[in-house]
């Protein structure tokens, strides 16, 4: 009871309301927060400290930002959910209208980042399937089951959080780019997907705890993350910590190729990778392999080949059951 009131005492504020309204719209930082609402930085950051002590909002710090979301989870969530169900709408027309410019001055800036690297990834794209292809294939796999919580494992900027996050109860994607963090939050609010959120994180050293029965990610995704790093390996063992038991693991890459140019120009770590290679990983991290699927090359310059490679955990215990 005495958590409750407390809940309630920290919402029942105007300003505290508008923030927590807000905050389940988007992830915002505390300097976009003091724009929309017009209060001072130390009032706003007071306001903030009230919420998350009171367990309706989340603060994660990200380089020198420190970014705010609507708890997505336990009792917080759903009494912030109730409460928005409850506000009155036209009571909050002028923040909505600067939570607006907010979204457009992220929306410019991730275009202008697009715009000086589009080349360099059409190129890549080009030597491929296209993407509609692969995306397809993904999303036909992972939502042969149901989602409850799903990982996207280096999201980038963000696109199979966009393709996945309405088919799952709750999204998290994970990268260690603040820049492509930032193009990931402006896909999803254009998206307006409001189950999804990103995080500043280290494929090797996941900020989440060992998955469980109760906690856990049932679906895990590396989309062309592992040709990135120095041990892959690793990464897929730390995704299998975070996985709840019987998860399922999705890893599409590039098969095994010959590209050296991309180890050169744009910092590929590995140059695809062969069946053995990934069943290796998957064994030394507890899963079992559960199948592939080729998507070769067929236009005219295509040379890689995509590959989806499948696994699952271990299913819970008949004591972790009862």
């Amino acid at each position: 009871m005495d958590r409750l009131v407390s809940m309630l005492r920290a919402a029942g504020d105007p300003t505290r309301l508008r923030l927590l309204l807000l905050l389940r719209q988007a992830e915002l930082t505390v300097s976009e927060l003091i724009e929309i609402v017009g209060q001072s930085q130390p009032r706003v950051s007071r306001h903030l400290k009230l919420l998350g002590e009171a367990g309706l909002v989340e603060r994660f710090k990200e380089g020198s930002w420190v970014f705010c979301r609507a708890a997505d989870r336990g009792t917080g969530a759903e009494l912030g959910a109730a409460i928005a169900a409850l506000a009155n709408p036209s009571l909050h027309e002028a923040d909505k209208a600067r939570l607006e410019h907010v979204r457009q001055a992220r929306a410019s800036a991730a275009a202008s980042y697009f715009k000086s690297n589009a080349a360099e990834w059409e190129r890549i794209r080009a030597l491929h399937a296209p993407e509609k292809d692969v995306e397809a294939a993904i999303a036909r796999h992972l939502t042969a089951a149901q989602i409850e919580n799903f990982l996207d494992a280096g999201t980038g900027t963000g696109r199979m959080l966009e393709l996945i996050a309405p088919l799952a109860r709750r999204a998290v994607g994970i990268d260690v780019s603040p820049d492509m963090l930032a193009i990931a939050r402006d896909r999803l609010l254009r998206a307006d997907i409001h189950n999804a959120q990103v995080r500043l994180g280290d494929t090797y050293r996941l900020p989440f705890p060992n998955g469980a029965v109760s906690a856990g990610f049932d679906v895990v995704l590396f989309h062309q993350v592992l040709h990135y790093l120095d041990d892959p390996g690793t990464a897929v063992a730390e995704a299998a910590r975070v996985m709840a038991p019987g998860g399922r693991l999705l890893i599409a890459d590039f098969a095994a190729h010959k590209e050296e140019f991309l180890r050169e120009e744009f910092a590929h770590r590995r140059l695809g990778f062969s069946d053995r290679e990934v069943e290796s990983w998957l064994a030394g991290a507890g899963l079992a392999n559960a199948g592939s699927e080729t998507i070769a090359p067929m236009g005219e310059g295509e040379k890689l080949t995509v590959k989806l490679w499948l696994a699952t955990g271990k299913a819970k215990s008949k004591k972790e059951t009862a």
